[in-house]
Order: structure tokens, then C-alpha cells, then sequence
């Protein structure tokens, strides 16, 4: 059969050459271009077409389609149409400049012309799949970015276009047989894949481990990762201490000493290939083996995992990994993980650089570029999702909270609703396990496929020579065993980076009550406390205290505020509060508590025994046993979380007696008997009318009946308030009706 195009008389003669046939993949020491160019175009219509039209009805179906207004301007979205489209016109311009005899050919095989059409068509429906996502959504889709129908068929399309790059202006496809005699299988069979490091499995294949929490899910975790590390290096260096400086400079000395292993272990491993291959003698033979074997011990079994020298910069770096985190921990929040990591990351990462220049060093640049775009592909693999761990801490906090409040619970015989909430928390973290579980599975499928793709390829390029064919299937492997380590480093940094950006907040919050420049100490005197024409809020626009110089009132109307000001927790925003003549303001915050006792309202206490609870309250010395009333096994009793074993009584006599032991000169007691029963709040307040005697005290106490029933000045105060807030809400009133008679409409019957 022939086809003649009338317009450029270029014969369509077969549709492959003459030497070939598109049942015949392999021609002449590589692909068969017939076979590749007619499968690429397949591969991708079926994509974009049958898997495209199958995305579209869905889209049709169950899609939204969006107002213009509301679709967002952007430039990538513009770029991805402008390459699609030249593309697009890439595949007609070739078909059109082959048909008119470009390039001298006579003949146009068929595969050509099916190439460009179904390459065409392929890439136009490609262009209106990028069109629809654009223009509709699916409501029930909490995807981001584009489909998975797009992703795969730009990423068959991107590794076709790659591959007829590297042919480029060659006679052959691909690469080419120079060397016939020196042909080694393209594809490794048994025998010789146990020369390669066969014992390094992918090691990254358990259970995934709980993400990350306490971050946003809309932010990376890899924002700002510049500054973090800046801020994160003077932690690192070991200041003052010339021993642990020297530890580091060494053990960074053997990292690098380990890569220069990791280089020269395969090119051995080749020449022992290529000597017993050879028949080299036996003197040089040995040599060889025995530098091979000697480099071997060096790096380890595991590519530097567990050799002699990784070995001792584990040992050497203890002390400098103790420094670090004892530095952290005592400066800023207590805990952050090790920062040994850095020296598990490090490694792989110069591994892939080296490997990368040795390869294009000593082969050529597409043998570098093969190990540069399987290790790109490989790592871009290893992000997991964040809403695990947050799913998993939400269900243990709700069971956290049940537990601490069951007597609410029991209160309100709300045991099943308590058990339900745990359960639908349950059931959310197993669906966000379920997704981890998965995208773990389909990693591993998927380093696994780049695994074998890069082995593939990069084999087949060494094909036919057996030395240079063990030299990169040794480098490849060598650099998978510790890429199968980088999700599990990726989680940990991530976790570390996230309670590093806490941290980072921590030094970035500024303090909001300072001590001034030069502050002194206070001076005690008498004890005289002074607030004069004190302001003060929490939040602004709501007064908690307005023009105060000292005042008693309801709950709420800044009785423990005050108690607050005074001991400084805040500053007021108007006014001053002085002791004996000295603006608490304009001394030490350390010096002013230490003059002053408080009894809370509400007493926390720790999870200790009652005997460490009391002795809080003069933590600088150690106290005796005779320094307790009687020593006792009752001292001993654990107070339980927050001091739920005791009762509320109890409680506040832990804390009166702790800040009975501190012996202050000012005492502040708000509410310190609320909780006690009638007889045991008399014998209280005995104690500390005598405790009170000599110092200062200010005592808040809900006895608003009793004070207003004496007819003093409590009372007296009272009313005076009570009549200055009706006189404003009278006035309120008034002004409310006056605007409602403005606002009112005009009847009927007006004007007439």
C-alpha cells in the first residue's frame, strides 16, 4: 500500500522502515522507534481521552461551575495553557515539515503520521481537562491542585519528551552498541544480583507514625526554613568549650571522609569485576580486594550505617548532641528531639551530589541526569499527611477531659454522651489513619517503581560492559538504601521544625510587664498599700477598675483584680499603686513578691505529697521536719493532678499554710475560707488573726449582706453606687427613646 500526499509528493510507503517491524521492540541495541512512537501516543489518548471523558462526566454531573468573578487570576495557570498549546503545535509543525520533505527524507513512515495525530488529539483533550478543572469544582473534593488523570498524563508526556531529548542528533535510539564483544545482559538475572548490596530492603515499611501537631494545615512546615536554621545554629556550636568545638570540627571532618568512601567503594567493587573478567594476576587481584574490604569496614555494611567510622562520630558526637539539648531545654521550653539528625540527612544528600558529578565526569551528562531525576522523583515521594496526629491528640484530649470532670459527668448521667463523642473522635482518626496508611503504601509502590525504572534504564546504558554495568547498579543501590530512611527523617524533621516554630514564638513574645531601668528593691516599711486613681482592663474598652483608689464590690467588679495589680501579674493603665510611698511600678517584680503572701481563691496544687506543697512556700531553704507541726504520714499523702484526691477545703489549707510558711509582711487572702465548713473556717481565721497580726492584710470575702445589714460605710459606699448606675441607666433610656421617636415614621394622618 502506498499513500502519496499531493501537495509535498512525500511517499507513505509502510508504516514502519524497511528494516523494521512494530512486533519487533528491540532493534539494533535499542528500542525500536516504530514500537516507542507508536506507544507513547497510545499511552497518552488513553489517558486523556478515556480516562479524561470519564473525569468530565463527573465534572458535568456532580461539578459546580464557577462565576468568573470568583475564579483567581493566576500566571501558572496561564503558563500550563501556553506549553499545552505549543505542545500542541509542536506535533502539527513536525508532521507538517515531514510531509513537506523536511529535513531531505523521502519517505514518511506511518508511525510518523499516527505519532502526530494521536499525539495532537491527546494534548487537545489534555487542554480542555485543564479548562474544566479550571472552570468548575467538585464540591466533595478536598484535593488540591490538579487531578490525578492530568498528573499522569503530563508526567508520561514529560518523560517522553525527555527521552526523545537524549536522542537527539544520534543515528541511534537512545544510545548505541560501539563494542559487541563486550555485551553484558541489559537485564540482570539472578547470579549477578547477588554481587549487588541485595540485603539493603526498603526499611521505611511499617506503620506510619503520628504527624504533626500544633501547626497549620494550609502552612509548610518547610516556611521560612532559612531563618529557623539561622536561629538554630548558635544552639549547635558548642561556646566556651574548646573540647566540644574540637568534636564537631572532627566528626564533620569523618562525614566528609565517609562520602569519599561511599565514591570509591563501587569503583573497587568494578575493578574486581573487571580483573577477574580480565584474568589479571594474582598480585594485583589481591591488592584490590584487600583496598576493597578495607574501604568496605570504613563505610559498613549499610552504606555507612554501622561501618568503623560512623561508628566513632556516633561515639565522638554524645557529648556534643548532650550539649545541644541541655542548652535548648534549660534556656527556653524544656524539651526539643536531638539534633543528631542533621548528621542522618547530610550524608545522603552530598551522597546524590558526588554520585551525580562522578557520573557525568566519568561517563557522560544523561547518565547524570538519569541519577538526578530518580532521586528527585524519589524524594518529592516522601510528604505524608498532618491530619492524623491531630485527629489522634483531639480523641486523647476528650478522653483526657471526660476522666478529669466525672463528677460533672455523673452530675448530669452524661456517661453515654461522653462515650459517643470518644467514639466519633475514634472513628475520625482511623479515617485520617487509613489515609496515611495508604499514601504510605502507595510511596513505597511508587519508590519501588522509580527503583526499578532507574536501575532499568541506567543498566541498559551499561550494558555492555560488565565492569561499568556492577559500577552503576552498586552506586544506584548505594544511594536507595539511605533515600528509603528519608520519609521517616522527613517526619522527625517536621516535627522538630514545628515545635521549633514554637519556639521561635516563645522568642519572639515580648514580655508585658518589665522592669524598668535600674529598678531598686522595695523597701518595707509599715506595710502601707495605696491605689490611687487606678485604671485598669483586661481587653480594651471593658474597665475593670476606673478611678480607683481603693474600692470593695459584687463579684467581678475587680476585688482579685486588685490582688492582681498588686502583685504585679499586670500593670494598670492609669494611675499608681504604691507601698509605703513607692511606686510598685519603679521596683523589682522579685523583690515586691517576695514581701507579699497570697491565699487563692481557686488553689492549684502539684502531683506531689502535701508535705512538698507546703514546703513550696519557702522553696530557697531546706526545711526541717521540725519545721511542720508534727511529723506525720499524713504529710506524705499524694495530692493527685491539680490536687484532685483532696477536697476544697483541704485544698486551701495546704495553701494557707504555704503561705504561712513563707512568712510575708503583706498577706492578700481572697476568699480563703470559702470552702470551709462553719467550725473549721472559725479556727481558721483564729490561726491567721494571728498569722495577720503586725503585717498588712487584705482580706476578700463575700459578706455583702452582713456589711450592708451594719449600716456603715460599706453600706454606705454601696448605695452611693447603686444610685450612680440607675442614674445611667435612666439616662441610657432616655436617650434610647429619643432615638427611636426620630426613627419613627410620620402617620397617615399627618398634614391633613
Amino acid at each position: 500500500m502506498s499513500v502519496i500526499l499531493p501537495a509535498t509528493m512525500v511517499a507513505v510507503q509502510s508504516y514502519c522502515e524497511a528494516s523494521a517491524s512494530i512486533s519487533e521492540a528491540w532493534l539494533e541495541g535499542g528500542i525500536s522507534p516504530c514500537f516507542y512512537f507508536t506507544l507513547v501516543p497510545t499511552v497518552l489518548l488513553t489517558l486523556s481521552f478515556f480516562f479524561g471523558t470519564f473525569h468530565c462526566v463527573c465534572y458535568r454531573r456532580y461539578g459546580t461551575e464557577m462565576e468568573p468573578k470568583f475564579i483567581p487570576r493566576s500566571r501558572l495557570y496561564g503558563l500550563q495553557l501556553a506549553v499545552s498549546l505549543l505542545l500542541l503545535l509542536q506535533f502539527l509543525g513536525g508532521l507538517v515539515w515531514r510531509a513537506t520533505g523536511g529535513g531531505g527524507v523521502g519517505e514518511l513512515p506511518g508511525y510518523v503520521v499516527l505519532y502526530g495525530c494521536l499525539s495532537m488529539l491527546g494534548w487537545v483533550w489534555a487542554v480542555a481537562l485543564l479548562r474544566l478543572e479550571r472552570r468548575r469544582v467538585l464540591v466533595r473534593d478536598r484535593t488540591r491542585g490538579h487531578s490525578t488523570v492530568l498528573l499522569l498524563f503530563w508526567a508520561v508526556a514529560f518523560s517522553a519528551e525527555n527521552l526523545a531529548f537524549v536522542s537527539w542528533a544520534s543515528p541511534y535510539w537512545w544510545w548505541g552498541l560501539e563494542n559487541t564483544q563486550k555485551q553484558a545482559p541489559g537485564l540482570p538475572q539472578r547470579p549477578y544480583m547477588l554481587l549487588i548490596n541485595e540485603d539493603e530492603r526498603d526499611v521505611e515499611g511499617g506503620t506510619g507514625q503520628p504527624l504533626l501537631d500544633g501547626a497549620e494545615e494550609s502552612q509548610s512546615t518547610w516556611q521560612g526554613f532559612g531563618q529557623k536554621v539561622r536561629l538554630l545554629v548558635p544552639y549547635m556550636w558548642p561556646r566556651g568549650n574548646v573540647l566540644l568545638q574540637g568534636l564537631v570540627l572532627l566528626c564533620l571532618c569523618l562525614l566528609g571522609v565517609e562520602r569519599v568512601i561511599n565514591v570509591f567503594v563501587p569503583i573497587y567493587y568494578k575493578n574486581i569485576v573487571n580483573e577477574l573478567t580480565d584474568g589479571s594476576s594474582w598480585k594485583t587481584l589481591v591488592t584490590t580486594v584487600c583496598l576493597y574490604v578495607l574501604l568496605k569496614f570504613l563505610q559498613g555494611g549499610g552504606a555507612g550505617a554501622s561501618g568503623f567510622i560512623s561508628n566513632i562520630r556516633s561515639f565522638l558526637w554524645i557529648r556534643v548532641q548532650q550539649y545541644t539539648n541541655r542548652v535548648v531545654q534549660v534556656r527556653l521550653f524544656g524539651h526539643l528531639h536531638s539534633l543528631y539528625i542533621v548528621f542522618s540527612i547530610f550524608p545522603t544528600i552530598a551522597d546524590i551530589i558526588i554520585s551525580i558529578i562522578y557520573f557525568i565526569t566519568y561517563f557522560n551528562a544523561w547518565f547524570g541526569l538519569i541519577v538526578f531525576v530518580c532521586m528527585f522523583l524519589y524524594l518529592s515521594e516522601t510528604k505524608y499527611r498532618r491530619d492524623m496526629n491531630t485527629q489522634d491528640n483531639n480523641a486523647k484530649s476528650k478522653a483526657v477531659d471526660s476522666l478529669l470532670n466525672f463528677e460533672t459527668v455523673k452530675y448530669y448521667n452524661a456517661e453515654n454522651y461522653e462515650v459517643n463523642r470518644f467514639e466519633d473522635a475514634i472513628l475520625k482518626y482511623q479515617i485520617s489513619e487509613w489515609k496515611t496508611q495508604a499514601s504510605l503504601a502507595f510511596l513505597n509502590q511508587t519508590q519501588n517503581l522509580i527503583i526499578g525504572s532507574g536501575l532499568l534504564t541506567g543498566s541498559l546504558l551499561c550494558a555492555y560492559f560488565l565492569g561499568d554495568f556492577i559500577l552503576f547498579g552498586t552506586y544506584i543501590i548505594q544511594l536507595y538504601t539511605p533515600l528509603n530512611w528519608f520519609g521517616t527523617y522527613y517526619r522527625i524533621i517536621q516535627k522538630s521544625f514545628i515545635d521549633m516554630e514554637s519556639m521561635f514564638k516563645l522568642f519572639a513574645e515580648e514580655e508585658e510587664v518589665k522592669d524598668v531601668v535600674n529598678a531598686g528593691n522595695l523597701l518595707y516599711k509599715l506595710g502601707k498599700v495605696e491605689f490611687e486613681n487606678v485604671y485598669f482592663n483586661y481587653i480594651d474598652g471593658k474597665e475593670i477598675l476606673k478611678d480607683v483608689s481603693f474600692t470593695v464590690g459584687q463579684s467581678g467588679c475587680g476585688k482579685s483584680t486588685i490582688l492582681r495589680l498588686l502583685f504585679r501579674f499586670y500593670d494598670v493603665q492609669g494611675g499608681c499603686i504604691r507601698i509605703d510611698g513607692q511606686d510598685i511600678s519603679k521596683v523589682k517584680q522579685v523583690s515586691l513578691r517576695a514581701h507579699i503572701g497570697v491565699v487563692p481563691q481557686d488553689t492549684v496544687l502539684f502531683n506531689d505529697n502535701i508535705r512538698d506543697n507546703i514546703r513550696y512556700g519557702r522553696w530557697r531553704r531546706r526545711l526541717s521536719p521540725q519545721t511542720f507541726m508534727r511529723r506525720s504520714r499524713r504529710y506524705d499523702t499524694q495530692v493527685g493532678e491539680r490536687g484532685l484526691k483532696l477536697s476544697g477545703g483541704e485544698k486551701q489549707r495546704v495553701a494557707i499554710a504555704r503561705t504561712i510558711l513563707k512568712a510575708p509582711q503583706i498577706i492578700l487572702l481572697d476568699e480563703a475560707t470559702s470552702a470551709l465548713d462553719t467550725q473549721t473556717e472559725r479556727n481558721i481565721q483564729a490561726s491567721l488573726t494571728r498569722v495577720c497580726s503586725n503585717r498588712t492584710t487584705i482580706v476578700v470575702a463575700h459578706r455583702h449582706d452582713e456589711l450592708l445589714a451594719k449600716g456603715g460605710l460599706y453600706c454606705d459606699m454601696w448605695m452611693k453606687q447603686q444610685q450612680a448606675q440607675d442614674s445611667d441607666s435612666a439616662s441610657d433610656t432616655e436617650a434610647k427613646d429619643r432615638k427611636s421617636e426620630k426613627l419613627q415614621p410620620p402617620s397617615a394622618t399627618e398634614g391633613h
